[in-house]
């Protein structure tokens, strides 16, 4: 291990400047493609962080470069000491976000607000009441939707996620696209990810090519502007002309972006993630709670970071349940 560089820079040179924080492994849906039916194991609250406990790492990640910190869950929101770390993170130095589901986002508006949130991620996978109920296990589309009306209206900058699913919600790829004509919002299509228990396969998956065909059969080619993708972006970006919103894919099976990943995650009950599809955790909790100095776990998570998706680096490979049912299901790893 080299001691001399950034404790936050991998073995191929990429510094990661971005820490996503899962609040907790609780959620208000039951989502198909993050959560098995029959639900999780959930860690005892004794294993999770502390409010406290989160600043103390994240600050620490900030010291040594980190400079955006998003929340997530399960639903980040519905942990009740939620505006006690919004308020701690938000004497950082680093810029704040949250992804949310948005069902309950309409009481913390004020919270965002004052903690200095710009950025919201909203999850909405269909445009559709039944659909939605049907991927969610819940009836909360109107609320959902009324909400992201909200935080538009507020000013906060909203993206929308949709996990694509071939013969689901592919149908509605238009439909989302349509929404951006007069919302000021960014629709973001993700290709359908293995996580254990979320039954993924690959015919499932709605790539970005046949995402770019469906566009192109709508659209005029001419009238479909390809946009500047920001540093270290994860999505390709595409306009409409006229529109006032913008969409974009996220290909992390496909066209996987891991040259350019400057990301790291931390789960609710303390474990560093190098990689969204890493079955391999680092406990920075524990050492944290045992009084040793953190730095060095989070320096040999980072180093030992592989090159392409944990390894995954063919599609045979993301095939393979072997390989990807060891990793977390997607609501306790925190997306």
């Amino acid at each position: 291990m080299n001691t001399n560089q950034n404790i936050l820079t991998d073995t191929f040179g990429r510094a990661h400047q971005y820490l996503r924080i899962s609040l907790t492994e609780r959620c208000n849906l039951r989502c198909t493609y993050c959560m098995p039916a029959e639900g999780i194991p959930l860690s005892p609250k004794s294993h999770l962080m502390t409010a406290e406990e989160i600043y103390e790492i994240a600050k620490t990640f900030v010291d040594h470069g980190v400079t955006k910190i998003r929340l997530t869950g399960g639903e980040p929101l519905v942990r009740k000491d939620a505006p006690v770390i919004l308020e701690k993170l938000a004497t950082l130095p680093a810029e704040l976000a949250i992804t949310t589901n948005a069902i309950i986002v309409d009481k913390y508006v004020s919270i965002f607000k004052t903690c200095g949130i710009k950025n919201i991620n909203v999850s909405l996978d269909s445009l559709d009441r039944e659909k939605f109920k049907q991927i969610t296990r819940r009836d909360y589309f109107e609320k959902v939707y009324a909400n992201i009306l909200l935080l538009v209206a507020e000013g906060f900058k909203v993206k929308v996620n949709v996990v694509l699913i071939k013969n689901f919600n592919d149908d509605e790829i238009i439909d989302f696209i349509n929404l951006t004509k007069e919302l000021p919002v960014v629709v973001r299509f993700i290709e359908f990810m293995p996580f254990d228990g979320n039954q993924w396969n690959l015919k499932k998956m709605v790539s970005l090519d046949e995402i770019m065909n469906t566009v192109f059969k709508t659209f005029p080619a001419l009238d479909v502007a390809r946009l500047e993708d920001a540093s270290n972006d994860t999505s390709k970006n595409y306009g409409i002309k006229n529109y006032k919103g913008s969409f974009a894919i996220i290909s992390s099976v496909t066209n996987p972006f891991c040259d350019s990943c400057n990301r790291l995650r931390l789960t609710a009950n303390g474990q560093i993630k190098n990689c969204l599809f890493s079955s391999s955790e680092s406990d920075v909790l524990s050492a944290l709670r045992s009084g040793k100095d953190i730095t060095t776990v989070i320096q040999k998570a980072v180093q030992a970071k592989l090159k392409v998706r944990s390894g995954m680096n063919t599609l045979e490979k993301l095939k393979n349940p072997e390989l990807h049912s060891k990793n977390r299901s997607m609501i306790a790893i925190g997306g």
